[in-house]
C-alpha cells in the first residue's frame, strides 16, 4: 500500500503579534506494509522542508520575530480518496465534511504538492483561495491562470527537454532509438514533441511503447513491452515517465534486457533508489538529464546531523533510521529506537538508498518555502506601511491576500539563483546531463558528464567529457545504434518499403551510373602550365575557375539525402558564393582579353592597369558583394527545415524552406547581372584575332550559362517538392557542365591530342609587326 503526505508549516509571531498560518506540503512516501519498506530517497524531500524551514527561522531579514514550523498530512494517490485528507485538513475534524471548518483559529497560508494531484486538490483549494505551489515537472496545463488562478509551477518549462535529447543523439549520431513513454497526457505530449524533432534531424523511432498509469494493463504491458525490447535493433532508448506512473513496477522483469542497452531518462524517474540490486545493475550507463541547479550551502551537513532523535516528532524518521540500520523499535509510539550503531548517519548509506545530493524535487521544495515566506515577508511590510500596529495587537490576513505577491514575485535564493513565479516570465530549464555508476556493485551514483543550455549560440548548447561516461555494461566503446550502416562508395541506399527513412539496403551501382576518377582538366593544365594555350591567357585566373568549378560541381551534393538544418543552410548560400566566383573569374578573363588588344600602346593607362593585374581585382569585390548578401540573408530569415503535405498526396515530404524568398532571388539576381555582364564583354571581343584567344569560348560558354539559369526560372516556378529539388540540381550540373566543356574541353583537346597547334612559331612575328602598325598610326 502506498501513501502521500502533507506538512503543515505554522509561523508564528510569539513577541508582538499571535497570528499563525500553517503551509502545507504534499510529497509522496512509498510504504509497502508487508515488507516494512518504503522508498527512502522521498524522505529527501521532507528534510529538505526542513532545512528550508530553520534556515528561514534563522535568518534575522526575512520574517524577523517569528517561527516556521510544519505538520503532517497524508495525501492517497488513488482516485477514490485523493481528497480525503485534504478536507479532513480544511475541517479540522477527524472526518472530511465538506463546507465546514472548526479550525478557527488556523491561518491557512499555502500548499505545497505534486503535479500529480494539482489537479484535484487545484479544483477544492480553489473555493478557498488557497495558494498551491506545485513542485513536480512543469505542467502547461497547470499554467493556464483561468483555470487555476491559485497555482503556481516552482519548475521553469521544459521544452528544451526535447531539443537536448535529440541534440545528444546527433553528438554520437544515434540515429535509430526506442521510446518508452508514460500513457499519461504529460508523456503524450513529449512524445509528439519529441517526434517531430527528431524527424527534422534525421533520426527514426525503431518502437513506440506506452507505460500505462494503471494496474490494469500493467501485466499485458510487461509482455508486449518485453517483446518490443527483444525484437529492437535500437542500442538505445529514451525513457519518460511522470510520477504516478507504473513504469518502475513494469521493469521488473526486464532484468537481462537492461544490460546492453544505452537508456537516456529523466531525473523524474529515480531508478537508482531502488533497493532491488538487478535493477541497477541493468542501468548502469543510463544518461540522465537532470534540471540544473545550484549548490545549497549547508544541506549536505545538515542531511549529516540529521537523525530521529534530532526529531522525535517524525515517526516516518525513526521508520527510515530502523530499516536501514536494523535498530530495534519500541514504546507506543514506534518512535523509541535501541540497539543503532553509534556512528549511524545518513551519509553512510549507500547512494542509490539515500542520497545526499539535493534532488530536483528537494530543491523546488526548498524554493517553494522561501517563495511563501517572501509573499508572507512583503504583505506583513505593506501592513505595517499602511497602518501601523500598535503593541501586543494581532496580526490577521487570509491566504488569498498572498496572490498579489506570489503572481509577480521574482527573488534570488541563497544558492544564488533567480526564481520566478510567474509563468509568463518562467525561463526554460538548463540540464546537466548525469551518468549513471553502479560500481562498486549495487552502490549506485550518478556523474555529471555534461549540460545543455538553450541560452547559447546553436552550436555550442551541448557540452560532453566522453572521457567520464561509463556505457552500458557490456559495452567498451561508444555505442552504435542505427537501422542501417551507410553504403560505401560504389553503392546506392534502396529504401525499404515499410521501413523508416533511417532503413534501407545497399545496393551495387550500374554500370556507367558512377565514376571512380578524378575530374582531371586540372591536372593537364597544371602538368602543362608552361605551354602557350595555357600561359597565353592568364594561368592564374584559370587555376581559380577550374577550383571554382569543382566547387560547383560538388555543391550539388547539398541537395542530395536527408535534409538538416546545416544543410538547408549551406545549399543556396554555397551555391551562390561558388557560382560568383566562377562567373566573376569569367568576367576578368574576358576583360583582360579586351584590355590585352584594345590597350597596347605603350605608355597608355589602360595598359598600366593591364599590367598591374587590375582585373583580378573583380573576383575578390564581386564575391564580397554576394558573400555580404547571403550574410544579411543568414542573419534576417535563414534557410530552415520545413515539411510538404501538399505536394504528394499521402506523403510528407521534408524540404529546406528557403527563409526570405527575396533574399534567394537577390542572389540570383545578381549571379545573373554578373553572367550578363560576362557575356556582354566576352561578345565584345569575340572576333579580335589571335591564335590563342580564348574570347569566342568565354562567349559560347556564357551563352551557355545564361540561357540555363533563364530556362530555369519559369520551370522552378511551375514545380513543386522533390522536383523542384530535381530543377535546380539539373540546372547546376547543366550550367558548370557548360563552363568547364566550353572553355577547357577545347583547349585539353589542343594540348593532348594537337600539340604542334601549341607552339609560338610565327606568333611573336605577328605580334612585333601588330604593335609597329599600331605605333605608325599613333605617330
Amino acid at each position: 500500500m502506498f501513501f502521500d503526505f502533507m506538512y503543515n508549516h505554522v509561523i508564528k509571531y510569539p513577541r508582538h503579534y499571535d497570528v499563525k498560518a500553517d503551509l502545507i506540503f504534499q510529497n509522496h512516501l512509498g510504504l509497502e506494509t508487508s515488507k516494512s519498506w518504503f522508498q527512502s530517497k522521498n524522505y529527501q524531500y521532507a528534510l529538505a522542508l526542513v532545512f528550508a524551514i530553520e534556515e528561514i527561522n534563522k535568518n534575522p531579514h526575512l520574517l524577523p520575530n517569528m517561527t516556521l514550523g510544519f505538520g503532517l498530512y497524508n495525501v492517497m494517490h488513488s482516485p477514490m480518496t485523493v481528497m480525503e485528507n485534504p478536507f479532513i485538513w480544511l475541517a479540522g475534524l477527524e472526518k472530511h465534511v465538506p463546507n465546514y471548518t472548526c479550525r478557527k483559529q488556523s491561518k491557512s497560508v499555502a500548499v505545497i504538492s505534486e503535479s500529480s494531484t494539482a489537479v484535484q486538490m487545484g479544483t477544492l483549494l480553489e473555493l478557498y483561495k488557497i495558494p498551491q505551489l506545485t513542485l513536480g515537472p512543469f505542467e502547461p496545463l497547470l499554467s493556464d491562470s483561468g483555470q487555476f488562478p491559485s497555482l503556481y509551477q516552482m519548475t521553469p518549462k521544459d521544452t528544451s527537454l526535447t531539443h537536448g535529447m535529440v541534440s545528444l543523439m546527433l553528438h554520437f549520431s544515434w540515429t535509430w532509438v526506442g521510446l518508452a513513454i508514460s500513457d499519461l497526457p504529460k508523456g503524450i505530449q513529449f512524445m509528439s514533441d519529441l517526434k517531430a524533432e527528431m524527424q527534422k534531424n534525421g533520426i527514426c523511432v525503431d518502437f513506440v511503447e506506452l507505460i500505462p498509469a494503471t494496474l490494469e494493463s500493467l501485466s499485458s504491458l510487461q509482455n508486449s513491452a518485453h517483446i518490443q525490447i527483444i525484437k529492437s535493433s535500437a542500442n538505445v532508448e529514451i525513457l519518460f515517465c511522470v510520477t504516478e506512473s507504473l513504469i518502475g513496477a513494469s521493469f521488473q522483469s526486464w532484468e537481462q534486457l537492461m544490460t546492453w542497452k544505452v537508456w537516456v531518462t529523466t531525473s523524474q524517474w529515480d531508478f537508482a533508489s531502488s533497493e532491488k540490486p538487478f535493477l541497477l545493475y541493468s542501468f548502469h550507463g543510463t544518461l540522465i538529464f537532470s534540471n540544473h541547479h545550484s549548490e545549497i550551502s549547508g544541506f549536505k551537513n545538515f542531511l549529516q546531523t540529521a537523525n530521529p532523535s534530532k526529531y522525535p516528532e517524525d515517526s516516518y524518521f525513526s521508520k527510515l533510521w530502523s530499516l536501514a540500520f536494523n535498530c530495534s523499535v519500541t514504546g507506543a509510539s514506534c518512535k523509541t529506537l535501541q540497539n543503532c550503531p553509534l556512528n549511524a548517519s545518513l551519509e553512510s548509506l549507500p547512494p542509490h538508498y539515500f542520497d545526499m545530493s539535493m534532488s530536483d524535487g528537494s530543491y523546488n521544495i526548498y524554493n517553494a518555502v522561501y517563495a511563501v515566506a517572501h509573499s508572507v515577508h512583503e504583505m506583513l511590510l505593506q501592513e505595517l506601511e499602511m497602518q501601523p500596529v500598535n503593541s501586543g495587537a494581532k496580526v490577521a490576513f487570509s491566504p488569498w491576500q498572498l496572490h498579489p505577491f506570489l503572481k509577480n514575485l521574482q527573488f534570488t535564493n541563497p544558492a544564488g539563483d533567480l526564481v520566478n513565479l510567474n509563468h509568463k516570465r518562467n525561463l526554460e530549464a538548463e540540464y546537466d546531463i548525469l551518468n549513471f555508476w553502479n560500481f562498486p556493485y549495487g552502490y549506485g551514483r550518478k556523474v555529471k558528464v555534461g549540460w545543455f543550455s538553450p541560452y547559447v549560440s546553436h552550436g555550442q548548447q551541448l557540452s560532453l567529457s566522453e572521457n567520464l561516461i561509463e556505457w552500458a555494461t557490456g559495452i567498451t566503446e561508444t555505442p552504435r545504434s542505427v537501422c542501417s550502416v551507410s553504403c560505401s562508395p560504389g553503392f546506392r541506399k534502396t529504401p525499404l518499403e515499410g521501413k523508416p527513412a533511417c532503413c534501407f539496403d545497399c545496393t551495387l551501382c550500374p554500370e556507367n551510373e558512377i565514376s571512380n576518377q578524378t575530374v582531371v582538366f586540372l591536372g593537364v593544365f597544371v602538368k602543362h602550365r608552361d605551354t602557350p594555350i595555357v600561359k597565353a591567357n592568364n594561368r592564374c585566373l584559370s587555376y581559380i575557375l577550374l577550383i571554382a568549378l569543382i566547387f560547383c560541381f560538388l555543391c550539388s551534393l547539398l541537395f542530395i539525402g536527408h535534409p538538416n538544418t546545416t544543410t538547408c543552410v549551406l545549399q543556396q548560400t554555397t551555391f551562390g558564393v561558388v557560382f560568383t566566383l566562377a562567373v566573376s573569374t569569367v568576367l576578368a578573363k574576358t576583360i583582360t582579353v579586351l584590355l590585352a588588344f584594345k590597350v597596347t600602346v605603350p605608355g597608355r593607362r589602360m595598359r598600366q592597369w593591364l599590367l598591374s593585374g587590375v582585373p583580378n581585382s573583380i573576383i575578390p569585390i564581386c564575391s564580397l558583394i554576394q558573400l555580404a548578401l547571403c550574410g544579411i540573408w543568414l542573419g534576417t530569415s535563414p534557410p530552415f527545415i520545413d515539411t510538404d503535405a501538399h505536394s504528394e498526396h499521402g506523403h510528407i515530404i521534408l524540404v529546406c524552406n528557403k527563409g526570405s524568398v527575396t533574399a534567394f532571388y537577390c542572389v540570383l539576381g545578381y549571379l545573373g547581372s554578373l553572367a550578363l555582364a560576362s557575356f556582354t564583354v566576352a561578345f565584345l571581343a569575340r572576333n579580335l584575332p589571335d591564335k590563342f584567344n580564348e574570347a569566342k569560348f568565354l562567349t559560347f560558354s556564357m551563352l551557355v550559362f545564361c540561357s540555363v539559369w533563364v530556362t530555369f526560372l519559369p520551370v522552378y516556378q511551375s514545380t513543386k517538392g522533390k522536383v523542384m529539388v530535381a530543377v535546380e540540381v539539373f540546372s547546376i550540373l547543366c550550367s558548370s557542365a557548360g563552363l568547364l566543356g566550353c572553355i577547357f574541353v577545347p583547349k585539353c583537346y589542343i594540348i593532348l591530342f594537337r600539340p604542334e597547334k601549341n607552339a609560338l612559331k610565327g606568333l611573336r612575328d605577328r605580334i612585333v609587326s601588330k604593335e609597329t602598325d599600331v605605333l605608325k598610326c599613333s605617330s
